[in-house]
């Protein structure tokens, strides 16, 4: 209760953050260590303590205050520890200080930093009396009024961490450097001090890490697929292993460190390697997880799936082959029934049987109409009594029909009437106008054979030279990338490879050429979509589009490929052929929409400068792709272009050769299977 203190070389603090850490702040001294009180805070104490009776405590508190009522000075009453007080014990004190003159009473709590302030400016108004009268408010008051404070600046707080930390790897140490300045930082400090500012910048920082890591982890999930068709595509070598041998399997892949990296450390989320972005490859530790085996699943299942419904192709082909209910022109409606069991439904969805019926159809009509073919020259007599304009009567086609109805060659064409019909009508056109353009069997008839031979084994003198730079597989092959995404590119893919022979030749103006098919619907800077690889050298690109997000995908992997080629010696890529073509767009036939491709289209291709195809100049129906005579179109443009970069000049004709004089003198039947090379290679050869 003394008024007058005196303590030398006493240290001052200044903050909280001052305790324990004296030596990293400003030390200062109280002036010579010489003090006047000029008040004093009676602190009562109101929680339940350990052994401690509050009506002694109370008691000792009534003989303190009467021996600081003896100094005049000013006393204000200071409940501690109001976040676990009694309440009976907070009456009490409350009672005491009523029954001394009125003492002002705070009730405080030091952890929870309410009313501290209180207790202070409460003592200092009563010593100086020209300040305001403090409002004293009670401490659960206090403590909603301190809540909302602290949470408006937490808030804003976050704010400010959010708006200036956008790395996981920033530091405590820099961003409270920037951050000292800005009110949002100073206020939360004030309230709940440093180390819970820090704590919430840490909160923040392993919040970025942790979505940094889940963002590169669905990177990593999203290739694995890709890394399995491209690694282990073969379901006999995957069947009955473990996921423990099946990673073993993958590391003896020639392929295996283009899609995956070995790391020294693992996991690889806890490496450096979650911030090399540069190294897209994924972490080979990634394959122990759960979702990396839950995607080997899907991956064998798509696998098991996939010789499922090669078995059911192969399976409906045979019924088809097998069935005797199956005959040329039967539409699918009538021919299902026969065909189809449940097996088939479980599988496949119908539009495919749909079109691999439709391709049956098309060879059994196209042996129909030839072995048709065959029995209308074998009934020769039948067309000799024809006028020469060669187009019969009623009665002359009723007598024809009347005689081959029998044959069960005329039959088979029966729900094909109108083309049989077409058949004998250009069958009579031919016999009276023999021609290379009217022969049933061109391109394979005699005629075109020998063009095809001739101009194949003879080049011009200013030729000869060149003969050497090129060989024949090169010639007789175009490799062609299709390009488009959500399906296009496949959908073409097939519709070109429906039009090919079994082993995937084309027939251009009569000659057969290798056609290799690379279709690409994914990111070209993937090795797995790359324009080129070592066994594949594009000669040309379809780029397909139905939309503008289509139309973009186009234009931006165009770009990527041109770009990743800049600056190399097989820059081939920055000139490679194009056409863009607008193909089908289901469920959308609004003009307006139409148009706008249109245009879109036509100017992407002047950009671009290539070649721009659209339904109308293609004479195409909206609603369909490219039809035959476009493809052919197509690939003979290409093929041009192959042939110039190459340096090859167009063939030579029978009448560019020299001193070659031809005397053949052949008895033959248009379409007869012989072997024509047999007969004229020696020949020309001899010459």
């Amino acid at each position: 209760a003394a008024t007058k203190l005196a303590s030398a070389e006493k240290l001052m603090y200044f903050c909280t953050d001052q305790l324990g850490l004296e030596q990293d702040f400003e030390q200062k001294q109280m002036p010579d260590g010489k003090l006047l009180l000029d008040g004093f805070l009676l602190c009562v104490d109101v929680s339940r303590g350990m052994n401690r009776n509050f009506d002694e405590q109370l008691k000792f508190v009534s003989n303190l205050y009467n021996q600081l009522a003896k100094t005049k000075k000013p006393v204000v009453v200071v409940l501690t520890k109001c976040d676990e007080g009694v309440e009976r014990y907070i009456r009490d004190a409350h009672a005491f200080a009523l029954s001394k003159k009125s003492l002002q009473v705070v009730e405080t709590s030091a952890r929870s930093n309410v009313n501290v302030d209180l207790a202070f400016s409460t003592l200092v108004q009563l010593i100086d009396k020209s300040r305001g009268k403090t409002k004293i408010i009670p401490y659960f008051e206090a403590l909603k009024q301190q809540s909302q404070q602290i949470a408006a600046a937490k808030d804003k707080y976050e704010w400010l961490v959010s708006r200036i930390v956008k790395n996981h790897n920033e530091t405590w140490s820099n961003v409270s450097f920037k951050m000292q300045s800005s009110p949002e930082y100073q206020d939360y400090v004030y309230l709940e001090g440093t180390q819970k500012a820090k704590k919430l910048f840490l909160q923040h920082v392993h919040r970025l890490k942790q979505e940094h890591i889940e963002r590169r982890r669905k990177m990593y999930l999203a290739v694995l697929p890709q890394a399995f068709e491209a690694l282990i595509p073969d379901l006999d070598e995957l069947d009955h292993l473990s996921c423990v041998k099946v990673e073993k399997l993958l590391e003896t892949k020639a392929d295996f460190l283009k899609w995956f990296v070995v790391l020294e450390e693992t996991p690889w989320d806890a490496t450096s390697h979650i911030d090399n972005v540069e190294n897209e490859r994924i972490p080979f530790d990634l394959m122990e997880t759960q979702p990396a085996k839950q995607l080997y699943e899907a991956h064998l299942e798509k696998l098991r799936n996939e010789r499922k419904r090669a078995e059911m192709r192969r399976a409906f082909k045979e019924n088809l082959e097998t069935s005797p209910f199956i005959t040329p022109g039967k539409p699918w409606e009538e021919a299902r029934s026969f065909i189809m069991n449940e097996d088939f439904y479980l599988w496949l969805e119908e539009s495919i049987y749909m079109d691999i019926y439709s391709k049956h159809q098309k060879q059994i009509i196209e042996k129909a109409k030839e072995e048709f073919q065959e029995l209308l020259l074998e009934y020769s007599e039948l067309f000799y009594e024809l006028e020469l304009d060669a187009k019969p009567s009623k009665e002359k086609m009723g007598v024809i029909q009347d005689v081959l109805g029998e044959e069960q060659r005329f039959k088979a064409l029966q729900k094909l009437q109108a083309e049989r019909d077409a058949l004998i009508l250009k069958h009579i056109h031919f016999v009276y106008h023999p021609t290379k353009e009217t022969c049933p069997s061109c391109p394979l008839c005699v005629d075109s054979r020998i063009e095809q031979l001739i101009s194949s084994r003879f080049i011009r003198p200013s030729e000869r030279n060149q003969k050497n730079l090129l060989s024949d597989s090169t010639v007789d092959r175009i490799n062609l990338v299709i390009l488009g995404k959500d399906g296009l590119a496949r959908e073409l893919a097939n519709e070109i490879r429906a039009l090919c022979t079994n082993d995937d030749k084309y027939v251009i103006e009569g000659k057969m050429y290798e056609l290799a098919l690379r279709p690409i619907e994914g990111n070209v800077r993937l090795p797995v979509n790359s324009f080129q690889t070592p066994t594949f050298q594009p000669h040309g690109c379809l780029c397909l589009y139905n939309s503008k997000e289509s139309l973009s995908y186009v234009v931006e992997s165009i770009e990527k490929s041109r770009e990743s080629t800049v600056g190399r010696r097989d820059n081939h890529l920055v000139h490679l052929p194009l056409t863009l073509i607008l193909v089908n767009k289901r469920g959308d036939t609004s003009g307006e929409t139409l148009q706008s491709l249109i245009q879109q289209g036509q100017q992407i291709a002047s950009k671009l400068q290539c070649v721009f195809l659209d339904p109308a100049s293609a004479g195409i129906g909206y609603g369909r792709n490219i039809n035959e005579k476009q493809i052919g179109q197509v690939l003979k443009g290409l093929l041009d272009s192959k042939r110039n970069l190459n340096l090859v000049s167009s063939t030579a004709s029978i009448k560019d050769l020299v001193d070659v004089d031809l005397r053949i003198v052949m008895c033959l039947m248009c379409g007869d299977p012989f072997n024509a090379d047999d007969i004229l290679v020696p020949i020309l050869q001899s010459q």
